[in-house]
């Protein structure tokens, strides 16, 4: 029986020297009041629990929620929700634990929170946190409190605007004034719309128009060709006739004349018909019969 009891107490002590340090923790060994400065990786830590204390922390991304009323540039209390995502630097555990202890929370954490998210917001309009500045405000915290808990061994990744309860008054103002600015977006819009529209009228008429004046041009183009043709054409014409003319009159020499006359003369005998010639009395009539007899 005494051995059991030996071995149940041998099982008991090396239970209770040994504690596990979870993935995302880190560990710091307390001995007799006294911190060590090396901070244990996740694991079995071994250690004399007569003499010492392992103490964990984490070293994962913390969630800390906070409801907090927030002043504006008016002077407005606003309600908000606001989610701060921090950590500890993995090998930092010592010394927070050391210069803060293991309530860091409420001694360094939310005191610097309140401080610098009541700074920050103060510098904006209650209607900026429901606008494109949020991001800003967010971003304008988070770097405030980087400025005094980065030297401290805490990494705050960020600050989230999770949910903004303005005073009933001020939203409706602020519901109102966004329907507005959509409105007048909206019309901006139907304007331009309606100015590219007459622009494209006015392009369309401007071609059309343009067609017009070129058809009327080619139309233009095409009667002066013909009536130039038509004239080079007369032109032609004359001047052949001009010229067929000018060669008849070369060839009309006296003797030819005179033969014509001759040939004429006697054509004119050959008719049964009586006939007057008249004559310059120079012309000769030899040769024709008398056609009484």
């Amino acid at each position: 029986m005494k051995k059991y009891l030996s071995v149940a107490t041998i099982a008991a002590v090396l239970i209770s020297s040994c504690t596990i340090v979870q993935p995302g923790e880190t560990g710091v060994k307390r001995r007799l009041g006294k911190l060590n400065d090396k901070a244990y990786d996740p694991g079995i830590q071994l250690y004399n629990p007569f003499l010492s204390t392992i103490l964990r922390l984490p070293i994962r991304t913390v969630n800390l929620e906070v409801r907090l009323p927030l002043p504006s540039k008016e002077g407005l209390t606003i309600q908000s929700e606001i989610s701060i995502l921090y950590r500890i630097e993995k090998n930092a555990g010592p010394d927070v634990i050391k210069n803060i202890g293991m309530n860091y929370e409420e001694v360094v954490i939310l005191p610097v929170f309140r401080s610098a998210a009541a700074d920050v917001t103060s510098k904006f309009f209650a209607k900026d946190m429901h606008s494109g500045e949020r991001a800003r405000i967010e971003r304008n915290i988070r770097d405030t409190m980087m400025a005094v808990l980065g030297d401290k061994g805490f990494v705050v990744e960020n600050v989230l605007l999770k949910s903004i309860s303005l005073p009933s008054g001020l939203s409706a103002a602020i519901e109102e004034k966004l329907r507005a600015e959509q409105e007048a977006q909206r019309m901006e819009f139907t304007k331009q719309k309606e100015k590219l529209e007459a622009e494209r009228k006015a392009i369309a008429a401007e071609g059309e128009k343009q067609a017009v004046i070129i058809a009327a041009q080619g139309f233009a183009e095409v009667d002066k060709i013909r009536a130039e043709g038509i004239a080079n054409a007369t032109k032609i014409e004359a001047d052949a006739k001009a010229k067929a003319n000018e060669m008849i009159s070369k060839s009309l020499t006296p003797e030819v004349l005179k033969n014509n006359q001759i040939e004429a003369f006697k054509s004119l005998s050959n008719s049964n018909n009586s006939k007057v010639i008249i004559t310059d009395g120079k012309t000769p009539l030899l040769g024709i019969p008398d056609g009484g007899k």
